[in-house]
């Protein structure tokens, strides 16, 4: 957020649910326009989340504020315009219902910015459906198709110890925690 170029940050209120297509019309109709020299960084928040589905591992990606969009920018000229005039941008966000544009200040940005690169950082860290003592079946792998306990829960590795009968002998078994489902 530099001063010299007169570039601060706003909020953009969408419809929720179509942030991703509504930045990339937006990034379209400013190259069509050629207003590239008025905008920094466009941005939708979003955290990677995974959940399990089948017994596979899937990724997605959440909108951290749904119907928001945040744009560095300096509203000179006809750019203000030019973006609400994109198909489900219902306008800069303000102190007053119809008033102008209100800019964050600083600190707003810096936690935006700060909590994106937190979650850039820990984006590994997925909730692990499971507990010690659960009741289990191996879904993948070389074990597939045998029953066990949970004996531990490892998150940071995203990891779980699971004891199965092999051989007639209890075996530990160090499986990614989407390997395996409730009994």
């Amino acid at each position: 957020m530099s001063s010299d170029t007169g570039k601060k940050w706003y909020v953009i209120k969408v419809i929720s649910g179509k942030e991703a297509k509504i930045k990339k019309m937006m990034e379209n109709e400013i190259q069509r326009n050629h207003l590239e020299d008025y905008v920094g960084q466009i941005l939708v928040p979003t955290e990677k989340t995974f959940h399990i589905k089948d017994g596979k591992r899937i990724q997605k990606d959440k909108t951290l504020f749904p119907g928001y969009i945040y744009i560095e920018a300096n509203l000179a000229g006809e750019f203000p315009h030019v973006v609400k005039s994109i198909p489900g941008v219902m306008g800069f966000l303000s102190g007053v219902k119809g008033g102008d544009p209100m800019p964050l200040s600083k600190k707003e940005v810096n936690r935006i910015l700060g909590k994106l690169d937190e979650l850039a950082v820990n984006s590994g860290n997925v909730h692990i459906p499971f507990s010690v003592g659960d009741q289990i079946t191996v879904t993948d792998g070389p074990f597939k198709g045998f029953e066990g306990v949970v004996e531990q829960v490892n998150p940071e590795r995203n990891k779980v110890t699971v004891s199965v009968r092999f051989f007639g002998r209890k075996t530990p078994l160090d499986l990614n925690y989407y390997q395996i489902k409730k009994a």
